[in-house]
């Protein structure tokens, strides 16, 4: 039998608790599987639709729950490969704050909370963030209206300026989830 990274991810992610973890739409396990299979349907590579199955195994500046401390990177590179296991890494180590508000200028740097540094990354890695983050944050959006009414006008801001960053669908998909400016109606 051929070995299938994702149902092996998804095995790594129950032992390590993800499925009693609450999450906005049900447990951290569920949003995870949302993730992927949403950058599955914007036709994203198996590495990205990995990372957005593994998102969170080390934290996020959003999350702070680990499942994985960071010294045992090697095992998620083990059942998901390290081209899925960078994307995740990157993505955990973003510091939004500071990262956020020029990132989508090609070199604008980007700051690892981990590790204190900035570096710029090149244009893939720029999209594959940029996606990750539009698949993360229209799922919450989506399952958590009152996330959405919160957060909606800033991350569609956000996914505004990434849009060249962005996949057709993944921009479209931001679109249809997050709520744009009121229209102004005359007397």
């Amino acid at each position: 039998m051929a070995y299938d990274p994702t149902a092996q991810a998804d095995l790594f992610l129950r032992e390590l608790g993800a499925e009693g973890v609450p999450h906005p739409g049900g447990t951290l396990l569920t949003h995870l599987h949302r993730v992927r299979t949403r950058l599955a349907t914007w036709n994203a590579r198996p590495a990205l639709q990995l990372a957005g199955l593994c998102h969170a195994f080390y934290g996020t500046d959003g999350f702070a729950q680990a499942l994985l401390p960071l010294g045992r990177r090697r095992e998620l590179t083990a059942v998901i490969g390290e081209e899925a296991e960078a994307i995740v890494y990157f993505y955990a180590s973003c510091d939004r704050g500071a990262t956020y508000p020029s990132f989508a200028e090609p070199g604008s740097p980007f700051h690892d909370r981990f590790t204190g540094r900035t570096h710029s990354p090149g244009p893939a890695l720029r999209q594959d963030f940029a996606e990750l983050t539009a698949a993360n944050e229209i799922d919450l959006a989506a399952e958590d209206p009152a996330f959405r009414d919160r957060h909606g006008p800033e991350l569609l801001a956000l996914f505004t300026r990434f849009r060249l960053l962005l996949s057709r669908p993944a921009y479209e998909d931001c679109l249809s989830v997050l709520p744009g400016p009121t229209p102004l109606h005359g007397p």
